[in-house]
């Protein structure tokens, strides 16, 4: 499984460490930035992010910035991109099953390294539910294609 993975300065450590446990664990890892603690801006990396995710060079995302509230926002302006801020494992989960997110986002000033990782790992491994969940995640393709639900 392909994973595109980017962050601002603020989530840089963070996204390390993220990449560093998806490259442990098999999955490839496609690092879209940034590279380093120098500053840069969320709006670009999640947007990165996001079209990997909906272009196809990447079946599921992660993002990180500072808080994980920015670089979503970025991500979510992509349409298609169905991205959540995660805290910990049941934010995790029920983003996948209720949701279908595609993208995960986190916040290293809130989020331990050790809690990311293990809600990480349950993102990936959590599947949609389909069901009544599934006209939801439809209204809001529908809401990215400009049509009211």
């Amino acid at each position: 499984m392909i994973i595109a993975i980017g962050s601002d300065h603020a989530g840089f450590l963070l996204k390390e460490q993220l990449r560093t446990w998806l490259t442990e664990h098999d999955y490839e890892v496609l690092d879209l930035g940034a590279y380093s603690e120098d500053r840069v801006d969320y709006p670009h990396y999640g947007s990165l992010v996001g079209r990997a995710v909906v272009e196809g060079r990447a079946e599921l995302g992660v993002a990180v910035c500072g808080s994980g509230q920015g670089i979503c926002m970025a991500a979510n302006k992509v349409p298609g991109v169905r991205g959540g801020v995660i805290r910990d494992n049941q934010d995790a989960e029920m983003t996948r099953r209720h949701n279908n997110a595609n993208v995960a986002c986190f916040g290293e000033r809130f989020t331990d390294p050790a809690v990311a990782i293990a809600a990480l790992e349950v993102f990936l491994t959590t599947p949609f539910d389909g069901g009544r969940h599934e006209a939801r995640v439809e209204q809001l393709a529908e809401l990215d294609s400009g049509l009211s639900v």
